[in-house]
């Protein structure tokens, strides 16, 4: 996975193809490759490392032809070799460059393998090619043969297809990967965003999940996830148009909650290696440990809290959740914390940064887990735990905290790994079930028009109160953070056991409360905590996993129609999957309102004073 770039109607299509690959180098990568077809059939070109390799290559084994693909790929299944490397070549008849995770894809080589495939590479994206191969026999179109190729599989994914029986055409789709169309006169254009293809179009398409279609020089024939035809709208772009480009969205918040899925698979990519296992690109030995300490501001704190529940477990390993801004000044005991670990977006928020230097002297071993590499956290601190969401404008955090969601999940992994609570079995299965995240996340997404109304609603409100039980509790909290920083409607998070110890006496009638339900062990005194509040006149809004409202709904009389459902998953990823919804909802919330999204009044994006 990483970037995607393709071209039919140009006359030197390579040469663009590597210039637009050069855009995507933000990304990050490990190896990188094009594809050509002419008059002659397919050519490939590809190499590990740096562009510059790839470009050596070209130089001295120059490719022609006006149609072509090219992708950079930052290794997740197979190691880092030129076999591994896109694009994917099957029956040299078939070039696929994918982004994503075929979830299925194990079963579907052993399925293609008997039937003669021969596969070439350790990818999961190699299915894909083998599938196209066959449903081309299969006789149709190449709309027809994409069609048949995505009822197959499962998984995220956005990718392109040049196949030799259909020479003058791409097929393209995504799913919870993004993937974005440019037009230009008597050439089309596919790239993992509008970046890679500003310099070649400034009209944009960008894909909805589901969509898949073939393009020609002169056309683009789009289909919904229904197969219906479907007509999306033309975006016009700046020549250059940067990091910060609001890609068709209204609001870069409402651009950044959507690029959560791929933001999930990058950060999974991250921390596999060769063989797809989960690692640490650091040597820390968490058997030996006796504690940890999460230092945090805001909702770096929030993602912390959510990371004490899966290390302590997971790997059984104590954690000390620390709001930054207090941690040194309390003077705390540091004689059982052997790493400290300083949580931020930016690596510049002066508070954690400061807390994570006062662990340093103390004797405790120091992590940065930050988004932005060349950061003053990640410089100072001993290890860094490199998050890859992107640029994130919003000042309200989405994208950049699940980002630190995954990575924290992994670490409680390989730290339980570590430590003897996790076999290799559990580990496996746990890294299977975080290779479906991206998926559940995209498939979240359809939750946005049930909130509409519940958005409209919470416009009128003053006060809101959000619970949670478990691992759920932080999500509470940050879904309160979210409305009020947002829509500034006063909002609090509460620990659904709570309720009884005092915040109960704030509900009256037409309270709307916010309810978070997973299908876990809390669920029968969740349900009972809703219940209550409902019984002392409370608007409840029950944001949950379908088997959970299922369940709720079997179990109790109606609770409430402002219901919000989303994917089931195993309830180590509900905290994930249902932080989609709140932040859906507190983004239409405050739109409904038409408060300053992006900016929110007396806000910054990164707070480096104390």
């Amino acid at each position: 996975m990483c970037g995607i770039i393709g071209a039919i109607g140009c006359a030197h299509a390579a040469e663009i193809l590597l210039a637009g690959l050069k855009r995507l180098e933000y990304r990050g990568y490990d190896s990188a490759g094009i594809a050509t077809a002419d008059a002659s059939g397919f050519a490939v070109r590809r190499a590990v490392g740096k562009l510059s390799n790839l470009a050596s290559t070209l130089e001295s084994e120059p490719l022609s032809g006006e149609t072509g693909i090219g992708h950079t790929r930052w290794a997740t299944h197979g190691g880092v070799k030129v076999e591994n490397a896109h694009p994917i070549i099957a029956d040299a008849r078939v070039a696929v460059v994918h982004n994503g995770i075929i979830e299925n894809h194990r079963q579907l080589r052993r399925e293609l393998t008997a039937k003669g495939a021969v596969f070439t590479s350790d990818t999961d994206s190699e299915v894909l090619a083998h599938l196209f191969a066959e449903a081309i026999d299969a006789g149709g179109g190449l709309a027809e043969a994409t069609a048949s190729v995505l009822a197959q599989i499962e998984g995220a994914y956005a990718f392109a297809v040049m196949a030799q029986d259909f020479p003058h055409e791409l097929a393209i789709a995504r799913q919870a990967s993004p993937l974005a169309i440019g037009l230009a006169d008597g050439a089309m254009f596919v790239g993992s965003d509008a970046l890679a293809l500003g310099d070649v179009s400034e009209r944009i398409i960008f894909l909805k999940d589901g969509d898949y279609g073939v393009l020609t020089q002169d056309a683009a024939a789009l289909y919904d996830a229904e197969g219906r035809k479907a007509n999306r709208e033309i975006v016009a772009i700046s020549a250059s148009p940067g990091l910060v480009s609001k890609e068709g969205y209204h609001h870069f918040m409402e651009k950044e909650i959507h690029e959560q899925p791929d933001v999930a698979l990058h950060s999974l990519g991250a921390f596999q290696d060769a063989e797809g296992r989960l690692h640490l690109p650091w040597d820390v030995d968490f058997a030996a440990m006796k504690g940890v300490a999460y230092l945090g501001a805001g909702t770096s704190y929030l993602a912390g809290l959510v990371g004490r529940y899966w290390m302590e477990s997971l790997a059984d390993l104590p954690v000390a959740v620390e709001i930054a801004s207090e941690f040194r000044y309390r003077q705390p005991a540091m004689s059982q914390i052997n790493l400290a670990l300083g949580i931020s977006q930016s690596g510049e928020s002066l508070d954690t940064l400061m807390a994570l230097k006062y662990a340093g002297e103390k004797g405790a071993d120091t992590g940065a887990l930050v988004n932005v590499a060349s950061s003053t956290m990640a410089r100072e601190a001993k290890h860094v735990l490199l998050t890859r969401a992107g640029v994130e404008v919003g000042v309200a955090s989405t994208k950049s905290y699940m980002a630190q969601l995954v990575v924290l999940l992994i670490l409680a992994v390989v730290a339980g790994h570590q430590r003897g609570v996790i076999n290799d079995k559990l580990r496996r299965e746990m890294e299977v079930m975080l290779a479906s995240l991206p998926r559940l996340l995209g498939a979240s997404m359809a939750c946005i028009d049930a909130i509409k109304p519940i958005a409209t609603y919470l416009a009128r409100v003053n006060s809101c109160l959000y619970l949670g039980r478990g691992v759920l509790y932080p999500v509470a909290l940050e879904g309160a953070l979210k409305l009020k920083e947002l829509s500034y409607i006063h909002a609090e998070g509460y620990a659904g056991g709570e309720m009884k110890h005092g915040p109960i006496a704030l509900i009256e009638e037409g309270l709307p409360v916010v309810a978070l339900l997973s299908d876990d062990n809390h669920f029968p005194k969740m349900l009972s905590n809703i219940v209550e509040a409902k019984a002392r006149g409370a608007e409840i809004i029950l944001i949950a996993t379908e088997s959970a409202i299922t369940k709720a709904e079997n179990e109790a009389e109606t609770i409430t129609k402002m219901k919000v459902s989303v994917p089931d998953c195993n309830p180590l990823l509900a905290p994930m999957v249902l932080s989609l919804p709140i932040q859906q909802l507190a983004y239409q919330t405050a739109t409904q309102k038409g408060t300053d999204v992006d900016q929110p009044r007396n806000l910054a994006k990164s707070v480096t004073v104390e």
